[in-house]
C-alpha cells in the first residue's frame, strides 16, 4: 500500500514525458482548418485559431476557459477568422462532427457570433434567446464570449469532458507551455488526486442528499400499493379462482416484494427506477386480476395514470394542457379522464418542494428516476415537454443518460462522434434554420 502513491505519481511522470515528446515537434505548426479545432476543444474548452488571435487576446482566453471547467459544463468556444478553412454554412456542424462530443458550441467567426448546442445539452429556444442576448453589433469578442458563457452556463445539463485538462491552452501553446504542464502534472500529482477525490465526496453527497429526497417519496407509494395488497379480496383457494388468477396474484406479491427490496438496496437515485417499474407492473398485475374476476375483457398494456401512477393503468389518451404549455396527449385513468371532461383539474400526484407541495411535473429533475420507472424513458419526454421536469429531460436518450446513469448525467461531454443528425447543421452564418428533429440545435445564423 505504501507504494501506491508513489506508482502512481511516476505513471503520471512518464505521461508528462510523453506529452512533450509526443507533441513539442508539432507545438510551431500552424492550424489548418476545422480538425485542429476539434483537436484543441478536446482538451479544453476554447479555442482560438492563429488567425483569429487578435480577436481574443492569450489571458483572455485563459480567463474564458477557466470559468467554463470552473463551472465542469460541456461548453466549446471557437473564436475562428472568416475564411474558406471555416465555411459558413456548414462550419456549426462540421466542428461539431469533428469533435465528437455532445455539448454546447458557441463560435466567433470573424465578426460574427452563433452557438449550437445538443438537445440533451440545452433546448433550442434556449440557445437562441442566449445567442440573441448576445448578438450586438461591434462588441468586442472577449465581451462578447462571456457573457455568451455567463447567460448560458445555468441552463447548460451535462458536465464537462473527461479529457479537459484544467488550464489547457487550447489555442496552440509553446514547448515552454508543455514543460510547465509536465512540471504540474508531475509535482501536482497529490494535489490533483486529492482534488478528484474532493469531486467524488461531493458528488456522492449530491447523491444522497437526491437519493432521500425520492425515498419519501417511493416509501409513500410503496405503502399505498401494499393498502392495496390488504384490501385486495382475493384467496388463491377460494371458489371460482384458477391458475390465472393465482398468477397473477403471485406476480402483484412478487411486485411487492422486489420494490421493497430494491428500495432498500438502492444506493443512487437512477436504483428508484427499478422501483416504480416494480410497482407499476404489481398495479397492472392487479388490474388483470380484477378483469379474471369480474369476467371482462383484460386490460391491455398501457402506461399508468399520468397525473399520479397510483391510479394504476390508464384507460385511454386525453389532452392536457400544463400551466404555460402547450396541448399534449397523455395516458389518464378512467377517474381522471372524467374530472377533464367535466373541466376540473384532475388528481395529480403531489411531492415536496421549497415552494410547497406540487405536481411531480413541477418538481424538478430529482423526480426524473422516480417517473422514469412508471413511464419508461422513451414516453416521459414527450407527456412533460414544456413543464420544469421535461425541460431537464427533454432529449430521447433519456432512459440511457438520466434514467440509467449515474444522478444528473445529461449525456453532456460524452462522446458520441458523428452519431446526431447533421441535417440540423444544414443553415449557417447566413440566416439557416437550425431548429429541426434531429439532436442538434444551432441558435439561428451567422
Amino acid at each position: 500500500m505504501r507504494t501506491r502513491p508513489f506508482t502512481w505519481l511516476s505513471a503520471l511522470a512518464g505521461l508528462a514525458l510523453f506529452l512533450l515528446l509526443a507533441l513539442a515537434p508539432g507545438v510551431t505548426a500552424k492550424a489548418t482548418g476545422i480538425s485542429d479545432a476539434a483537436e484543441a476543444l478536446k482538451q479544453g474548452p476554447v479555442y482560438v485559431d492563429p488567425g483569429a488571435r487578435s480577436q481574443l487576446s492569450v489571458a483572455d482566453e485563459k480567463a474564458l476557459a477557466q470559468k467554463i471547467e470552473d463551472a465542469d459544463k460541456p461548453v466549446f468556444i471557437a473564436v475562428l477568422p472568416d475564411s474558406a478553412a471555416f465555411p459558413a454554412d456548414s462550419v456549426l456542424r462540421d466542428l461539431r462532427t469533428a469533435t465528437g462530443i455532445t455539448g454546447l458550441y458557441g463560435i466567433r467567426l470573424g465578426d460574427r457570433f452563433d452557438a449550437g448546442a445538443d438537445r440533451s445539452v440545452m433546448l433550442a429556444n434556449a440557445v437562441q434567446n442566449v445567442v440573441a442576448g448576445v448578438t450586438t453589433p461591434g462588441v468586442d469578442a472577449a465581451t462578447q464570449l462571456n457573457n455568451f458563457v455567463d447567460q448560458a452556463l445555468p441552463t447548460v445539463k451535462g458536465t464537462a469532458p473527461a479529457g479537459w485538462s484544467s488550464g489547457s491552452d487550447s489555442g496552440g501553446g509553446s514547448t515552454g507551455s508543455l514543460i510547465a504542464l509536465g512540471t504540474v502534472l508531475v509535482a501536482g500529482g497529490a494535489g490533483a488526486y486529492a482534488v478528484v477525490r474532493r469531486n467524488r465526496r461531493k458528488r456522492a453527497e449530491e447523491e444522497r442528499a437526491a437519493l432521500d429526497k425520492l425515498r419519501v417519496v417511493v416509501d409513500e407509494d410503496i405503502t399505498a400499493y401494499g393498502e392495496e395488497l390488504d384490501r385486495l379480496d382475493f384467496h388463491p383457494s377460494e371458489p371460482g379462482a384458477d391458475d390465472a388468477m393465482r398468477a397473477d396474484y403471485e406476480r402483484s406479491l412478487d411486485s411487492y416484494d422486489n420494490a421493497k427490496s430494491a428500495m432498500a438496496a438502492a444506493e443512487h437515485p437512477h436504483d428508484v427506477r427499478t422501483v416504480t417499474q416494480a410497482l407499476e407492473e404489481g398495479r397492472f398485475s392487479l388490474a388483470v386480476l380484477a378483469a379474471r374476476r369480474e369476467g371482462t375483457v383484460l386490460p391491455e398494456r398501457r402506461a399508468p395514470c399520468f397525473f399520479d401512477p397510483a391510479h394504476g393503468p390508464s384507460s385511454g389518451d386525453m389532452a392536457w394542457t400544463p400551466l404555460g404549455g402547450a396541448s399534449r396527449e397523455v395516458p389518464v385513468c378512467a377517474a381522471d379522464a372524467a374530472r377533464l371532461a367535466e373541466g376540473k383539474d384532475p388528481l395529480a400526484r403531489q411531492v415536496a418542494t421549497e415552494s410547497g407541495p406540487r405536481p411531480y411535473w413541477e418538481a424538478g429533475p430529482a423526480y426524473g428516476p422516480w417517473a422514469g420507472g412508471y413511464f419508461g424513458g422513451g414516453l416521459l419526454p414527450a407527456l412533460l415537454v414544456g413543464t420544469l421536469l421535461g425541460s431537464a429531460l427533454s432529449t430521447p436518450a433519456y432512459a440511457a443518460e438520466y434514467g440509467g446513469g449515474d444522478f444528473g448525467d445529461f449525456s453532456g461531454g460524452d462522446f458520441s462522434g458523428g452519431d446526431f443528425n447533421a441535417s440540423d447543421f444544414g443553415g449557417g452564418f447566413g440566416g439557416g434554420d437550425f431548429g429541426g428533429g434531429g439532436g442538434f440545435d444551432a441558435g439561428g445564423g451567422f
